[in-house]
């Protein structure tokens, strides 16, 4: 693919287990879904210092697949925010355990909204 890791640290990284398969034994995207939610929740949470939920999850394309013991990173950047808004650019990378090369699996833009206590939206500062 002959891209490169994003040039900042991950915001997860974790080791896919055979509890993270498919009934076919290949790793489900549903699992890398969610860890990708959790790294860009991450990200929104910091930047609207307090909590922000998931709204909207754009563009996802899987490019390769992971495997079980693979080592998956996700990073996570800040794409733009609104009023109370944030959109999130997130990829995955796995890196297979007897490799030193890392590749893109995914990438998808998530949008989340910064709520009060109430769970209404509230401004992002």
């Amino acid at each position: 693919m002959g891209e490169s890791l994003p040039p900042c640290d991950p915001v997860i990284r974790t080791v896919a287990m055979p509890a993270d398969t498919n009934p076919y034994g290949d790793i489900f995207g549903g699992w890398l879904m969610s860890l990708m939610d959790i790294g860009a929740g991450t990200v929104a949470m910091q930047r609207a210092k307090g909590r922000a939920v998931t709204v909207a999850m754009d563009g996802m394309q899987f490019h390769a697949p992971v495997a079980v013991a693979d080592e998956v990173s996700v990073y996570g950047r800040l794409a733009g925010t609104g009023r109370t808004s944030i959109a999130i650019e997130v990829e995955a990378w796995r890196r297979r355990r007897d490799e030193d090369v890392a590749v893109k699996v995914t990438q998808a833009r998530f949008t989340f909204v910064a709520i009060d206590d109430e769970g209404r939206p509230r401004p992002v500062d």
